[in-house]
């Protein structure tokens, strides 16, 4: 699933591209983005017009979104407890197809307009073009599971050294990157094994998904402890297969 933040979203050519490839997305939007009802219809104008325009008006997601009713939904527990806001989604049309009067677009897909309310008071819109039958919590997890990914890179820049490479080709900065993301995978791997064998109850940051990959459960085995737990860099990359 891609996920992109509202600069990214915003470009409906960029949620095409994503479509046309057949891959599920969810974007940040602005408050202002033109949408229209799902059940809107072209119809043929009145006057000599030959072209068919919608039944109805667009809107600002904005004002869509303020007169749903809002739920209380947790998608994952952190550090300080359940990670939760409100949201609200409605089936929409995105106003992003050819203008046809007033710089006004005609409807493009359905997709998902889901909105949330956080506790700051803070606001955030999103499209998503998972299926019609998708629950309001698979589409807050989904959305929130950018977090996830922006995590990962963190951890492979600061605990990997993936952004260590020097080299002056795509080659070797593609091996650099795959050798890197062999050995996230890897130390994930034992920091999940670690969490299983500690067994349910016992291990304080087990589900959390805020451990580092050089820091497994304190009740890990002796031998998950000596290999994931070192401070930085847990393996070197002299270990690693040369670059090119």
């Amino acid at each position: 699933m891609v996920l992109a933040d509202a600069g990214y979203g915003a470009s409906a050519a960029f949620r095409a591209g994503l479509s046309e490839r057949g891959l599920t997305w969810a974007v940040g939007i602005l408050p202002n983005q033109k949408v229209y009802g799902a059940d809107v219809r072209l119809v043929p104008p009145g006057g000599r017009k030959r072209r068919l325009v919608p039944d109805q008006e667009p809107r600002d997601t904005e004002a869509v979104l303020a007169g749903l009713p809002r739920r209380r939904v947790t998608w994952r527990h952190g550090t300080k407890g359940p990670l939760a806001a409100r949201f609200a989604a409605t089936r929409v049309r995105v106003g992003d197809g050819k203008t046809w009067a007033n710089n006004r677009h005609l409807p493009g897909d359905e997709v998902w307009l889901v909105g949330e309310w956080r506790s700051s008071g803070e606001r955030k819109y999103y499209l998503s073009n998972l299926p019609p039958r998708t629950s309001l919590r698979a589409l807050a997890a989904a959305i929130k599971a950018r977090w996830v990914c922006e995590q990962a890179h963190q951890q492979l820049k600061q605990e990997l050294g993936l952004g260590h490479f020097e080299g002056r080709s795509w080659t070797g900065l593609h091996r650099h990157a795959l050798m890197t993301c062999i050995a996230f995978a890897w130390l994930q791997h034992l920091r999940l094994a670690g969490q299983r064998s500690a067994g349910p109850g016992k291990n304080a940051r087990s589900g959390s998904g805020t451990a580092t990959i050089a820091e497994p459960a304190s009740s890990a085995s002796r031998h998950h402890d000596a290999a994931v737990r070192r401070p930085r860099h847990p393996y070197p990359m002299s270990a690693l297969p040369a670059q090119a």
